[in-house]
């Protein structure tokens, strides 16, 4: 590589740097595999003729779409023998991810979940031309189909997600009130209160990956999922903290342990009521809860 070229294909690269990750994890819904995605964009855009490159955003987005596929593809395999719930890995994001609304949206936990039920080239195209607002030929180029293709596949794409999608969440004032009844009545085991903030037919989902203890499927209704926060938090001392923090793009908490990092808890909420719970204890999925991550689109 010329002395020239390296500078230049690394000043690029490193412009574009949050939008690539932020594609390749609302992908992947896991940091850890969005920055592997990252490496092998990169050693495949140090070796192009920048010369015959066009649009320098599009053609690194082209080759992260490509490697995220390609990984996505494979970790569906791996999912499958899961134990327990998959949840997206969280995210400890910049405050500006918050103010745009629809960034927020498109990363937050119910929204990845969503995504989840699509097939891989479905979620691509969808992310692409949803979120980042790409053409339908640039997107035809990414996932290696024809323009006519892409267009039915967003179209399949944008039905599905309408008939998952969480209902317009609230403000994030909203949901961080919300947050603060669920995690009073949490700390001083207050049932009623408890009842008050979920929804009724509020779903618990936890992802503890094998390693560390969760619920195995989803639990649903308010009694249930209030019996069981009260009955977990009882058997727990005054070495607990529940802290507010901003995950995905939205108000959260995060229970720490002895000052150890134990648990996130993301919630959607609508209408002032929590209708899901998300709980994620495995450690091997906590690791981008210790430093801000930016993204952007």
């Amino acid at each position: 590589m010329e002395h020239g070229h390296g500078e230049d294909a690394t000043e690029a690269f490193v412009a574009h740097r949050n939008l690539l990750f932020t594609v390749a994890y609302e992908l992947l819904g896991s940091a850890a595999d969005a920055e592997d995605v990252l490496q092998e964009t990169w050693l495949r855009w140090a070796g192009v003729d920048l010369g015959a490159v066009r649009d320098r955003r599009a053609y690194l987005v082209r080759i992260t779409t490509r490697q995220a596929l390609s990984r996505l593809r494979a970790l569906g395999r791996r999912r499958e023998s899961y134990v327990g719930s998959w949840l997206p890995e969280p995210l400890l994001t910049a405050p500006d991810v918050a103010e745009d609304v629809e960034l927020a949206e498109s990363v937050s936990m119910a929204m990845l979940l969503v995504l989840e039920t699509l097939a891989p080239t479905e979620r691509a195209v969808f992310v692409l031309r949803e979120v980042f607002g790409l053409g339908h030929d640039e997107i035809a180029e990414a996932v290696g189909k024809s323009t006519a293709a892409v267009r039915q596949i967003a179209h399949r794409a944008r039905a599905h997600v309408a008939a998952r999608r969480p209902r317009a969440a609230v403000s994030a004032a909203d949901t961080r009130s919300a947050l603060d009844a669920f995690r009073r009545a949490v700390e001083t085991g207050d049932l009623q209160g408890l009842l008050d903030v979920l929804a009724p037919d509020v779903v618990l989902l936890g992802d503890g990956g094998g390693v560390k203890q969760a619920v195995l499927r989803p639990v649903e209704g308010a009694g249930k999922v209030a019996r069981l926060l009260i009955a977990g938090m009882g058997r727990l001392t005054s070495s607990v903290a529940l802290r507010p923090a901003v995950v995905n793009g939205r108000p959260a908490l995060v229970v720490r342990l002895d000052g150890e990092l134990d648990t996130v808890v993301a919630a959607h909420v609508e209408d002032g009521l929590i209708t899901g719970l998300y709980t994620v204890r495995n450690p091997e999925k906590l690791a981008y809860m210790d430093r801000e991550t930016r993204l952007s689109r």
